[in-house]
């Protein structure tokens, strides 16, 4: 497979020439230096939870030390033309490696990130103790950053890379996969769907319905293995994208993905068996149209999605239980609506009913006295109940 040459975003010309005691120091600390950066990633980016164990953990172990062993490289020396081949190499691997696991370039470049960040927390620390001098400590961060940009880029044409050729088939496929999970084709076409794109089923799936200007975020919160469709899918609101989040389906994992789509918009759908996540979809483009704020957990709006499910026969229904109320005047019959819906919902309890409406407990005996006179024995019919509960709610 023939693959681009791997060019650095930046030419570094900072020469740090650390002391050789200083270095010596830093290189008795690298690896210690690289678990702590990785163990960072792991806790920071959610896409890398669990990628500290087997194979892959180790791959990122030693691409981050090969990087730190470059850097140093860098640091020692007197002149401009200290190598980089082996990190940028490194990098360029690590990044075909990450588009095969799935991760997107959003995921790598927050891993780039928050790794130069742990990494020089716990290098200029040892520098610090090893006595380099404030001059080489600001030449040295310096040559961190420029040496991480460097680093990245190669890392996002290795990425580029891996989808352009084999990734890029088993994109589509999983692209196509998302369509049919969310359009509800038939269990043979997706099963089908899946195969090809050589995509394990996970014990449900959540669908979440949100601005496309969140996504880049929120898949970089996600796990690698989320699904979104590239083409037009039916019922979206314009401005819009939807994603199939994979889990458990237990209360623990839904308390997990709320928690990473913290400062989204996104609507959650409820956790269906990966065959049905049409209805998690159907679910969250209902719970969209309620017009709530923020991040909405579809769970706790079951009631209200129960009442908008067919607005014009709750709107008959309304009409009809508030019909003899017709002929009063409208302040009064607005008085009493108000009364009756709050007496429903807080079971006949006065006080309670006082509070919510700001009037006084006298006052609420009277209106119910009122609607008593009004209804009549309808006040005790369980249907009569229900019917108006749903329709005042």
């Amino acid at each position: 497979m023939v693959t681009r040459p791997v060019r650095p975003a930046t030419q570094i010309q900072t020469i740090v020439g650390l002391d050789p005691k200083v270095a010596a120091a830093l290189r008795s600390h690298l690896a210690e230096v690289a678990d702590s950066a990785v163990l960072t990633i792991v806790d920071e980016v959610p896409s890398y939870a669990g990628a500290w164990s087997g194979r892959m953990g180790e791959v990122i172990r030693n691409a981050v030390q090969l990087a730190l062993g470059g850097f140093l490289t860098l640091a020692t020396r007197q002149d401009a033309d200290a190598p980089k081949a082996p990190a940028i190499e490194g990098a360029y691997q690590l990044g075909r490696g990450e588009a095969r696991s799935g991760r997107t370039v959003d995921a790598l470049l927050a891993a780039y990130r928050i790794g130069a960040r742990a990494s020089w927390r716990d290098m200029s620390g040892v520098a610090v103790e090893a006595g380099v001098d404030s001059g080489q400590l600001a030449k040295f961060a310096e040559l961190v950053f420029a040496y991480i940009d460097e680093l990245s880029a190669a890392s996002v044409a290795g990425h580029t890379d891996e989808l352009e050729s084999s990734g890029r088939v088993r994109q589509r496929n999983l692209e196509r996969l998302a369509r049919a999970l969310l359009t509800g084709a038939p269990a043979d076409a997706t099963n089908a769907a899946a195969e090809r794109a050589d995509w394990e089923p996970p014990g449900a799936l959540t669908a979440l319905v949100l601005p496309e200007s969140q996504v880049s975020h929120a898949v970089t919160a996600l796990d690698p293995g989320t699904l979104q469709p590239s083409d037009d899918v039916p019922g979206l609101p314009e401005g819009h994208a939807s994603l199939l989040v994979p889990g458990t389906g237990s209360a623990t994992a839904r308390r997990t993905l709320l928690r990473a789509l913290r400062g989204t918009d996104a609507v959650v759908g409820p956790a269906v068996p990966w065959l049905e996540a049409a209805a998690s979809y159907r679910r969250a483009l209902r719970c969209a149209a309620l017009g709530l704020d923020g991040l909405v957990d579809s769970d706790e709006h079951l009631a209200s999605l129960v009442l908008a499910a067919d607005t014009s026969a709750r709107d008959d229904l309304r009409a009809r239980v508030l019909a003899p109320l017709a002929d009063l005047r409208p302040s009064t019959a607005e008085k009493l609506t108000d009364t009756l819906r709050s007496w429903l919902l807080n079971h006949g309890r006065r006080d309670a009913v006082a509070e919510e409406l700001f009037v006084h407990a006298q006052t609420v005996r009277y209106r119910v006295g009122q609607l008593r006179e009004i209804y009549g024995d309808r006040l005790e019919d369980p249907a009569f109940v229900l019917d108006a509960t749903l329709a005042l709610a």
